[in-house]
């Protein structure tokens, strides 16, 4: 048995955090699914971003698409949901050979939305519509006001992924959400046995943000608690989604044909090279959760993952946080600043891609001409 099929035996539904014009292309995504156990995609605007930036893959649909007068978001738009479509195609087996709880391809929002509801849940339809396959689950940021979109999306029967999850608060409160969007759904007649969703929780940039706070203290404590905090956090995470649905309110939701709301590793590509680098992979790997890695991870965890970090049942990890947070390092504060950064960053590469492709566009306007 393969360490990626070792993974899979466990429980834990390998996604890829990729989608380019390329990997499609090329074979490299179907090579992915029958030799890495690969079940699923993620994407993201830097994804997206790094991608369509490549010259090559997207100049002949960008030419087309600047003949037929498309402006830059239209042609993005165009471009992402071709690809998602296309991927969607490839996992179509495999969501249905699991009753849809895998072989999902997502798609976010416009990240400039994620402080608007009723926008974000406007374009979720739109996207989910665009894209037309079964097996898309649109990506919707944890903020304060995805809270709510999250549930109307859901409410309409659309499948999502829930991202940019950093903090147990914030988890508690997409929980809610989605049990709240499944209640909604059910009322309206809706096959709620047909709604999936994940909830990204990010692993990697919490020990980023916390580790340089830990070595300018500098003491021994300190210094011993370096590389444990996102594990730790992680796993309290992992604990309020086995008491968040073993309560009566979900059996009767479960009971009406509805799945769990599965968490998901995000960030799970190891920073610091002095970190074992497939420490965000074993140290997490749960029975019905999902790891979504860059291919680096993925090709890593496929020759040396450890299974020796498996969790087992018990956990130091608040034990572990409240030793940093003795230490004077906020995790609410810390939780909080990477949530604010990570719109920041994803609305930074979606306004780069928009204004390379407006050049790319008007380039080719001006050669027509």
């Amino acid at each position: 048995m393969s360490k990626t099929e070792a993974l899979a035996d466990r429980g834990v539904s390998i996604w890829l955090d990729d989608l380019s014009r390329e990997r499609l292309n090329s074979g490299s995504l179907e090579s992915l699914i029958k030799t890495r156990n690969v079940v699923g995609v993620t994407t993201n605007p830097s994804i997206f971003q790094k991608a369509i930036f490549a010259a090559g893959p997207y100049d002949s649909q960008i030419k087309e698409l600047a003949m037929a007068g498309a402006d830059p978001e239209e042609a993005v738009r165009a471009m992402t949901t071709d690809d998602v479509r296309a991927a969607a195609d490839i996992f179509l087996p495999i969501y249905e050979a699991t009753d849809g709880v895998d072989g999902r391809v997502s798609i976010e929002v416009d990240p400039r939305l994620a402080h608007d509801s009723e926008n974000t849940v406007t374009q979720a339809i739109e996207l989910a519509r665009l894209v037309d396959r079964p097996n898309v689950m649109i990506k919707i940021p944890a903020t304060r006001e995805g809270l709510s979109a999250i549930t109307k999306t859901l409410a309409e029967g659309i499948s999502v992924n829930v991202t940019s999850i950093f903090s147990i608060e914030r988890y508690r409160e997409v929980i809610a959400a989605f049990i709240k969007g499944l209640e909604e759904a059910l009322k309206a007649g809706r096959d709620i046995s047909q709604i999936h969703s994940v909830a990204s929780f990010f692993v990697s940039r919490i020990d980023s943000t916390i580790d340089p706070q830990l070595e300018a203290i500098g003491t021994d404590k300190a210094l011993a608690l370096r590389g444990k905090s996102a594990v730790a956090n992680a796993q309290l995470a992992w604990q309020v989604f086995e008491e968040s649905f073993s309560d009566e309110v979900w059996e009767k939701l479960a009971a009406a044909g509805a799945h769990k709301q599965r968490p998901l590793w995000a960030s799970t590509g190891v920073k610091n090279p002095d970190y074992p680098d497939t420490l965000y992979v074993d140290a997490l790997a749960y029975r019905d959760c999902v790891n979504t890695m860059p291919e680096a991870t993925l090709e890593a965890v496929a020759d040396h993952s450890d299974e020796t970090l498996y969790p087992e049942a018990s956990s130091d990890a608040a034990e572990i946080i409240g030793h940093v947070e003795k230490l004077g390092i906020s995790l609410d504060k810390v939780t909080d600043k990477l949530e604010t950064d990570g719109v920041a960053q994803f609305v930074t590469a979606w306004q780069s891609l928009l204004d390379d492709v407006a050049v790319r566009l008007d380039k080719v306007k001006e050669e027509k001409e």
